[in-house]
């Protein structure tokens, strides 16, 4: 099981990269402004020789010079005694995500009716349609993210929906290995319950699946239910649950 964690770990890293990054003695330092936790945080990814106190001092030295709270991500496949520590340095919990996945094998060849723009490149409309639907207004993360979809190493597939030149719909696919991962599924909230959200995972997938993916994965926030149950009807399941602890006065 922890090896398949460490496999969709690093997929992830390698679908989500960060506008800096830094390796610290097997620590990843990652910032962007404070766009996501995800691309703001430490991660584990290979062992430490280093005394522990010393790596936090210099990681919040880091955080506090970029300005922004330090973070770390906790998985199931870090050293349990990591998150106990940062507890007691006074690191709370602030953000919780559910890693879901599926096998593709019995995912039908199946184009969705509607209409649904299928892009093998983040195109400027689908960052700015992207923007719109997440009120992204920070100039700086307008100014930064662009750059960071395109730093992405592996190919992608780009779904959107428009209505009226208005992208009302995203979805992102990145292919890596075997896997097809899910990224970045949003629906104007005027366009909700229409099963927008359920057709552009579907188009993912499918055409995932005709890359030759033999899974999928998604994160989604432990307590967005309704995203959960979407999921869920599309086949995914529940794997492993990551967590992160935010040190916001360093």
């Amino acid at each position: 099981m922890d090896r398949d964690i460490k496999i969709i770990e690093d997929l992830s890293l390698n679908a989500w990269p960060s506008h800096q990054m830094q390796l610290y003695d097997g620590w990843l330092l990652r910032f962007s402004y404070f766009y996501t936790h995800r691309t703001n945080c430490v991660e584990q990814i290979g062992a430490s020789t280093l005394p522990l106190k010393e790596k936090l001092d210099y990681c919040e030295h880091i955080y506090k010079r970029w300005q922004t709270p330090c973070i770390f991500k906790v998985s199931p496949v870090v050293n349990p005694d990591l998150d106990h520590i940062l507890q007691e340095r006074g690191y709370h919990i602030e953000h919780s995500t559910d890693v879901m996945t599926m096998d593709l094998e019995n995912h039908p060849f199946t184009d969705s009716p509607l209409p649904i723009r299928i892009e093998n490149y983040i195109s400027y409309q689908w960052i700015e349609g992207l923007f719109a639907l997440k009120n992204t207004t920070s100039p700086m993360h307008r100014k930064i993210v662009p750059s960071m979809y395109a730093a992405i190493p592996k190919d992608v597939i780009a779904v959107s929906m428009v209505e009226e030149e208005k992208v009302i719909a995203t979805g992102l696919g990145i292919l890596d290995r075997d896997y097809i991962g899910l990224y970045a599924i949003h629906v104007a909230k005027e366009y909700r319950h229409r099963h927008y959200a359920t057709a552009i995972c579907s188009t993912i997938l499918t055409q995932g699946r005709r890359r030759g993916a033999t899974r999928a994965y998604l994160q989604v926030v432990s307590d967005n239910l309704p995203a959960q149950d979407l999921y869920a009807s599309l086949g995914f399941k529940k794997f492993y649950t990551d967590w992160f602890r935010v040190k916001e006065d360093i």
